[in-house]
């Protein structure tokens, strides 16, 4: 459900492994199963507030007394949602937590400089002109543009889109850095992908 809304989304099975995963920091939100194996969800929450994670946590649970939504968040959680849920809900609830965090959660579309990217049908436009471009691409984009011209690393980039487990290696980043860079040349875009050597890359707006 989180892909098909192009979300990068990492699953784990237990509270321990949930654990280990979350100290990491490199999520933008966090959404944790109470009832878990190994490590329940209440002892996650307090071990990552207590180590100085401050990642937005939704809690899921079968629990819906009123009891077990005071003790989440209490313990830290950012906002509890009892199963069974809708869909929208769960979404709503997500763009809200990470509008909260201050991150941009766009309906529809991204801007910088002269180009607009919809998340929803992955169309790249400017200067009047329009191209498709795939999940990746699209992902990748709205990454850079969501940084605010802050430079973003290629670990960093694996990380938001493939995972934190994957195996993907520095030249598939510099594969699709290369297809987004002839995309915006294509549109005749002032917008450019800069590379600041060993550090990363970062969106610019030539003049």
């Amino acid at each position: 459900m989180l892909k098909k809304h192009h979300y990068s989304v990492d699953v784990v099975h237990d509270g321990e492994a949930g654990l280990d995963n979350a100290m990491s920091g490199i999520y933008d939100l966090l959404l944790l199963d109470v009832m878990m194996p190994k490590m329940d969800g209440f002892t996650v929450l307090k071990t990552l507030r207590a180590e100085g994670i401050s990642t937005p946590v939704i809690l899921l649970t079968a629990k819906g007394e009123i009891e077990d939504k005071v003790s989440g968040l209490d313990y830290g959680a950012d906002d509890y949602i009892a199963k069974p849920f809708s869909t929208e809900e769960l979404m709503a609830r997500i763009r809200a937590a990470l509008r909260r965090k201050g991150e941009v959660i766009p309906e529809d579309a991204l801007k910088f400089g002269d180009i607009e990217l919809n998340t929803t049908n992955l169309k790249l436009s400017s200067q009047g002109k329009e191209i498709k471009l795939n999940l990746k691409e699209c992902e990748l984009l709205e990454l850079l543009i969501t940084r605010k011209q802050a430079v973003t690393s290629k670990e960093q980039i694996i990380e938001k889109l493939w995972g934190f487990d994957s195996e993907v290696e520095h030249n598939n980043v510099e594969v699709y850095i290369s297809f987004l860079r002839k995309k915006l040349t294509f549109l005749h875009s002032t917008v450019r992908i800069g590379t600041i050597r060993g550090v990363g890359y970062v969106l610019e707006v030539t003049p």
